[in-house]
């Protein structure tokens, strides 16, 4: 059954895909754009074409499922998924306005979980009673994981790519890794579509699940990964440049050898996670990448101050946005009655 509600709530969910877009803009062309591969316009295009190419690809649908499941069915509701979206895009605007590199896909599940706890806990239930906790930890596990596999793959080709060029001309080798970083690059937003649209699929699933739209066993309608995957690319092309700033120079500084190497990284961490359906940060990954590429010249190149404080807002962005989304599902309770 369509409502007003469910309306809104799809509407809300498009809305914080775009967010993600230009919020996580900064992810893909970071680098490219730092290290002068392409202008600041052109790497927009450049990764919305292959955020929205994603679609054509992944059409399991694992992290959907994942993130659909990580409330227990009895406690989600459509003013659960309302006051989820709604701290989440909070979250997110705030830490864009900031220029704080934090995870959309955190902020999302945070949202989310903490307005699922909220319901359950008013209906006298535990909070383990409303969380999938197997979900839950391994969504929490990933915070670390993924920015340390990130880090390492991006060490591992760094150190190759610098043994397999050592003899080339440094001028060749110039020229042919900004071409190399338009490919790496390509990778990189193509995956970051794959992951982070299908995080918003899921909650639209759940969405419609809870109004009776669907039933709980349909296939997820056409739709939806189309719209998912349409906003997010239109997000990216109106770009994030306070945040491409933190990502492309302030950590460390990235030439186009450093680039390939910390994007493939970032590309082949986020396919890893994508096929065992792990919803990671798109955002912590790339970040943990392009450290590993600083370390790689010598650990005084990367600047740690910055680095810690980007791991605060990683930590922050789920017990946030869960407390958002509580406080949220009150109000809405409250006037909703």
């Amino acid at each position: 059954m369509v409502t007003t509600l469910l309306v809104v709530v799809v509407l809300l969910a498009i809305a914080f895909d775009f967010i993600n877009g230009f919020h996580d803009a900064a992810n893909s062309i970071a680098t490219i754009v730092s290290t002068k591969v392409l202008s600041p316009f052109q790497a927009v295009l450049w990764a919305a074409t292959f955020n929205f190419a994603a679609y054509f690809y992944f059409s399991d649908h694992k992290v959907a499922n994942t993130i659909a499941k990580t409330v227990t069915e009895d406690f989600v509701t459509m003013h659960v998924v309302l006051a989820g979206l709604l701290a989440a895009i909070i979250w997110n605007l705030f830490t864009w306005y900031h220029g704080i590199p934090s995870s959309s896909s955190h902020t999302l599940i945070g949202g989310f979980g903490g307005a699922g706890v909220t319901n359950a806990l008013l209906s006298g239930a535990s909070v383990g009673a409303a969380l999938k906790m197997s979900y839950v930890f391994k969504i929490v596990a990933f915070i670390a994981i993924a920015p340390l596999m990130g880090m390492v793959i991006s060490i591992i080709l760094t150190i190759i790519i610098l043994n397999l060029s050592k003899w080339s001309r440094p001028a060749t080798a110039e020229k042919w890794f900004k071409r190399l970083q338009l490919a790496s690059s390509a990778a990189l937003s193509f995956a970051h579509g794959g992951n982070d649209a299908q995080k918003v699929m899921g909650i639209i699933y759940v969405a419609l699940v809870a109004s009776n739209a669907i039933g709980n066993s349909d296939p997820m309608p056409e739709w939806v990964p189309i719209s998912c995957y349409s906003a997010i690319a239109l997000g990216t092309m109106s770009g994030g440049w306070k945040i491409v700033k933190t990502m492309g120079t302030k950590i460390t500084k990235v030439t186009s050898l450093e680039g390939v190497g910390a994007e493939t990284a970032g590309a082949i961490t986020l396919g890893i996670t994508e096929h065992y359906g792990i919803p990671v940060s798109t955002t912590h990954t790339i970040t943990g990448a392009i450290i590993g590429v600083g370390v790689t010249k010598r650990t005084s190149a990367v600047r740690w101050g910055v680095t810690i404080n980007l791991m605060w807002a990683w930590i922050l962005t789920i017990p946030v946005s869960a407390i958002l989304a509580s406080i949220i599902y009150l109000f809405i309770s409250i006037f909703a009655r």
